[in-house]
C-alpha cells in the first residue's frame, strides 16, 4: 500500500515562530562561529549607549554589522564610511527582524592603499582646522634646562637620546614612558604630551622646556598610534615646543605636521634639541679673544688721540701759576667786598627797620581822638540843620490846618455821620447838622430857605486928594 504525500506532511512537527529564530541562531552561530569578511564600511553610525552600528558591502551583497561598547573602545581603527575593512567575528542572527549580522571584534584595514587614503583624508581635515598652520610654530629654546620625552621606557630610543645629549649638552631628562604602538598607544602618547604641558613651573617635579615624541622606525600599521587625531591635536594644542622624531627619514605621520620642528630620526631630534657644547665654549672663547682685541684696538686709538689734542694744550703749569695769581686778587677783592657789602646791608636794614608800635599806638589814638570830635560837631551841626528844617515845616503845615481857617471866622459845617457839607442845596427842612467854629462846635437844624444875602459892608468916605491933613 502506498502512502500519500499529505500524509506524510502532516506528520512533521509544528514549530512556533520563536522556535525557528533559535533553530536558526544556533546553526548560524555554529557554523559561522568565527570568520573575517573584506568589505567597504556604509551607513556608520554610533547609538547613545555606545554600541556601533553599520553594513559591509561589496559588488554583490550587503552584511549588518555591530560592534558592541566594551569592544568599540579597543578597536585598532576609527570606523568611517567608505572605508574598506578586514572584519573579524561572529555571525549570529537578530531574530526581531529575521535578519543575520556579524557581531565585530576587531577591525583592520584593508590594503595599505585604503590605510594611505584614510591618512589622507584625516591631514586634510586636521589641515583645514589651521592645525598645521605655520603660524602656530613655535622657536625651540637655544639651551633647554629640561628636556622632556615622550617615547618607550624600554627600548633603543630612549638611549640613543640620552647618549647623543651627553655627548652634546648634558641636560636634564625627564622621559614619561608609554606604549609607542598597539591599542592604548595613541591615548598615552596624548596624555603625555598634556601632562608635561599641565606641569606648574615652580612644582616639585620641574616642567620642562621642550618636548620630544620618541619613536623607532617601523611599518605604516606601527606608527599608527602617531597617526590618530587625539595625538595630532595634543601637538598642537602644546604650549610647550615639541620636536616630532617618529620613525626613519623616510617615515611621516600627521604629528610631524603639528609638531614644531620634525627631526629624522630620534637621534636628529637630540641634536636639534641642544647645541654642542664644546662648540658653545670655543665661541665664548674666539668671542672674548675678539673683543679684547677690539678693546685693545680701541684704546690705543683713544690714546693716540689724547697725545694728539694734548699738543696743542698750554702748559698746565703756567695756567695753574695764572690762576693761583688770579684767585688771590681776588681773595683780597672779596674781604673788601664783603666789608662794604656788609654796612651798605647794614644801613639799608636801619632805614627798613619799622618803628616802635607805642608809636604807632599814640598815633593811631591821637588820630582816633581827632576823628571823635570831628565827628561829634559834624553830628551837631546836621541836628541843628534838621530841627530848623523840622520846625519850619511845622510852622508851614500849621499855616495850611483848616483849624486856622476856623480861626478866622470860617466855620465848617458837616452832617449827622460827620461829612462835610459844601452845598446848600442838597439841605432839607428838619436836618441836623454840626457847625465848628475856631472855639468849639454847635448842633444846627435846617428850619427854612434860602437865608438872605448879607448886605455889602459900608464904604468909606472918599478923600480928596487934594486935602493933605494936618500934621499938627
Amino acid at each position: 500500500m502506498t502512502q500519500h504525500p499529505a500524509d506524510t506532511q502532516h506528520n512533521l512537527p509544528v514549530l512556533t515562530v520563536g522556535e525557528v529564530s533559535q533553530e536558526i541562531k544556533r546553526t548560524m552561530e555554529d557554523r559561522f562561529r568565527h570568520l573575517r569578511v573584506r568589505g567597504e564600511i556604509s551607513g556608520f553610525k554610533r547609538a547613545a549607549s555606545g554600541h556601533l552600528y553599520f553594513k559591509l558591502k561589496d559588488a554583490d551583497a550587503v552584511l549588518d554589522a555591530v560592534c558592541w561598547r566594551g569592544q568599540a573602545g579597543r578597536l585598532a581603527i576609527r570606523p568611517e564610511d567608505g572605508m574598506e575593512v578586514i572584519a573579524t567575528g561572529r555571525v549570529t542572527t537578530y531574530p526581531g527582524r529575521s535578519s543575520y549580522q556579524i557581531v565585530v571584534d576587531s577591525l583592520d584595514l584593508a590594503g595599505e592603499g585604503a590605510l594611505l587614503k584614510m591618512l589622507e583624508d584625516r591631514r586634510r581635515r586636521l589641515a583645514a582646522e589651521g592645525l598645521f598652520d605655520a603660524e602656530r610654530k613655535r622657536p625651540l629654546p637655544h639651551l633647554p634646562r629640561v628636556i622632556g620625552v615622550v617615547t618607550s621606557p624600554t627600548g633603543a630610543v630612549i638611549r640613543d637620546i640620552l647618549h647623543r645629549l651627553h655627548d652634546r649638552f648634558p641636560t636634564r631628562v625627564l622621559v614619561w614612558p608609554v606604549l609607542v604602538q598597539g591599542t592604548g598607544a595613541a591615548e598615552q602618547v596624548a596624555a603625555a604630551i598634556r601632562g608635561f604641558n599641565a606641569l606648574p613651573p615652580d612644582g616639585p617635579v620641574p616642567r620642562p622646556d621642550l618636548i620630544i615624541v620618541a619613536r623607532g622606525g617601523g611599518s605604516l600599521e606601527d606608527l599608527m598610534a602617531f597617526n590618530e587625531e587625539a595625538v595630532v591635536r595634543a601637538a598642537a594644542d602644546s604650549a610647550l615646543p615639541l620636536i616630532s622624531a617618529v620613525g626613519h627619514e623616510t617615515d611621516t605621520t600627521l604629528i610631524d605636521h603639528a609638531a614644531d620642528l620634525r627631526a629624522p630620526t630620534p637621534t636628529a631630534a637630540a641634536e636639534l634639541a641642544v647645541p654642542v657644547r664644546r662648540e658653545l665654549l670655543a665661541q665664548v672663547l674666539d668671542d672674548g679673544a675678539r673683543l679684547e682685541a677690539a678693546m685693545a684696538r680701541l684704546m690705543d686709538g683713544h690714546r693716540l688721540r689724547l697725545t694728539g689734542l694734548a699738543r696743542g694744550l698750554p702748559d698746565p703749569r703756567r695756567l695753574a701759576e695764572t690762576a693761583a695769581q688770579r684767585l688771590d686778587d681776588w681773595s683780597e677783592r672779596l674781604a673788601n667786598a664783603l666789608a662794604a657789602g656788609l654796612d651798605r646791608r647794614r644801613q639799608r636794614l636801619a632805614s627798613l627797620s619799622p618803628p616802635s608800635p607805642r608809636h604807632r599806638l599814640d598815633r593811631a589814638r591821637e588820630r582816633l581822638a581827632g576823628e571823635s570830635r570831628a565827628l561829634g560837631m559834624a553830628a551837631g551841626h546836621l541836628l541843628v540843620r534838621r530841627r530848623d528844617r523840622l520846625e519850619r515845616l511845622s510852622g508851614l503845615l500849621d499855616s495850611y490846618s483848616y483849624e486856622r481857617v476856623l480861626e478866622r471866622g470860617f466855620a465848617l459845617v458837616s452832617d449827622a455821620v460827620g461829612q462835610p457839607v459844601t452845598r446848600a442845596k442838597g439841605l432839607k427842612a428838619g436836618q441836623d447838622l454840626s457847625i465848628r467854629f475856631g472855639d468849639g462846635s454847635r448842633a444846627v437844624r435846617v428850619t427854612g430857605g434860602a437865608a438872605p444875602k448879607p448886605a455889602p459892608p459900608a464904604r468909606k468916605p472918599r478923600r480928596d486928594p487934594d486935602d493933605q491933613g494936618d500934621l499938627f
